[in-house]
């Protein structure tokens, strides 16, 4: 089984996806963000580095796509590889940060990728405002998120409420701005009884 979970820059992808994994003793597929050797770069000048960025993850999320379809473990996934395509390429195309021949360059690789593996069996998505991922992403305090703008996040978050309102697979929608599921058992609890009863029927 793959689950992906979704969500914008500072959501909390990570950390829930650790604590799944912990919790249903799943098997974790995390970002590729601490070695990406572009985002430092990518973060001082998106239009030269946005296809190079994109590329490589493109190419890491399918490498883990591969090795979950042939997974007979329950695979949790750090943001999936649709994101980088519906939200990160679309946007820095709208912006200009991204040519139209290397978007149509990076379209015909992605469309040639998803004819060889299929949806997740239940996507979550981390709905949250752009007030609560700046809070988020000034907490944890990366170097070089520092010069992300409140323009960049409100327009990747249309993007992302777009794209979810056009989904075809299963999904599940947690709304986070309130929810504080590092720290709080109850927060944690509430999504993971919305997981029992979207997988199990549980509730």
């Amino acid at each position: 089984m793959h689950i992906g979970i979704a969500g914008n820059i500072g959501s909390g992808k990570t950390t829930l996806t650790r604590k799944l994994s912990e919790h249903y003793g799943w098997t974790p597929k995390f970002e590729a963000v601490s070695y990406n050797p572009y985002l430092e770069d990518y973060y001082k000048d998106i239009p030269r580095w946005s296809y190079n960025l994109e590329t490589y993850f493109l190419a890491q999320r399918f490498k883990d796509l591969l090795e979950i379809s042939h997974s007979s473990d329950v695979i949790i996934q750090d943001r999936t590889i649709m994101e980088g395509v519906n939200i990160f390429v679309t946007n820095n195309l709208a912006l200009g940060n991204l040519s139209q021949r290397d978007y149509d360059t990076y379209m015909e690789i992605y469309n040639l990728m998803m004819s060889m593996v299929s949806l997740p069996d239940l996507l979550i998505y981390l709905k949250s405002s752009v007030p609560h991922l700046v809070y988020q992403i000034q907490k944890r305090g990366r170097e070089y998120e520092k010069s992300i703008s409140i323009e960049y996040l409100s327009g990747l978050n249309e993007r992302y409420e777009k794209w979810i309102d056009s989904y075809k697979g299963r999904i599940l929608i947690i709304d986070a701005d309130n929810l504080d599921f590092e720290n709080r058992p109850e927060d944690f609890a509430f999504i993971t009884d919305k997981i029992d009863a979207e997988l199990y029927g549980l509730f």
